[in-house]
């Protein structure tokens, strides 16, 4: 659920990528938060325990407009990889306007992106959260590495309702942004919508 800045006339929307440890999640925020302009980030916040660890931005786009009269402003936050961060996960997923699911290319992490994809469903389920209406994005990452699948055998493993996807290699900055200006999209329609 986005929140309404009515003081600063912003909506402020939160985005949240998903997905197996070690996929690209976190270097897909580190990307863009060093290709963001300083005066439309705020800073980098790293939530860490001992191995959990959450990054968080926020950020004023200029270019993806208003929506009656209001700027949007988007929060980027990620998960903790590992499934056994379960409560962390929920925790951040909560008032979520929009998911990106960042799944690693690699054969042999396919049963790890499936296990993370059956978790987000769940998680989305269990704060009420519809995952056929949710606005979504699937990216595969990792696209530069020789075990890299096919994307259509990714597709077939991984795409759930014929989602947008984009290929991506998110240490060199491939696809990072097409992701993330997706998602903001389908975002923005459905708070058009409402």
């Amino acid at each position: 659920m986005s929140f309404i800045n009515f003081a600063a006339r912003e909506i402020n929307c939160k985005i949240v990528y998903y997905g197996a440890g070690l996929g690209g999640k976190t270097t897909n925020l580190q990307h863009i938060f060093d290709k963001t302009v300083d005066k439309q980030k705020s800073k980098m916040i790293s939530l860490a325990t001992e191995t959990d660890r959450t990054l968080f931005f926020d950020f004023l786009p200029l270019d993806l407009g208003t929506v009656r009269g209001f700027r949007t402003r988007f929060h980027l936050y990620t998960v903790p990889g590992q499934v056994f961060y379960d409560a962390s996960r929920k925790l951040i997923l909560r008032g979520v306007d929009g998911v990106v699911f960042v799944a690693d290319s690699q054969e042999e992490r396919m049963d790890a992106n499936i296990e993370a994809l059956e978790n987000l469903q769940e998680n989305l389920k269990e704060h009420g959260y519809d995952f056929k209406k949710i606005p979504y994005v699937l990216q595969f990452n990792k696209r530069d590495l020789p075990s890299a699948m096919a994307v259509e055998e990714l597709k077939r493993e991984l795409a759930k309702k014929d989602e947008p996807t984009f290929e991506a290699v998110a240490f060199q900055g491939k696809g990072v942004f097409e992701t993330l200006k997706e998602v903001a999209r389908l975002v923005l329609i459905e708070l058009k919508k409402g």
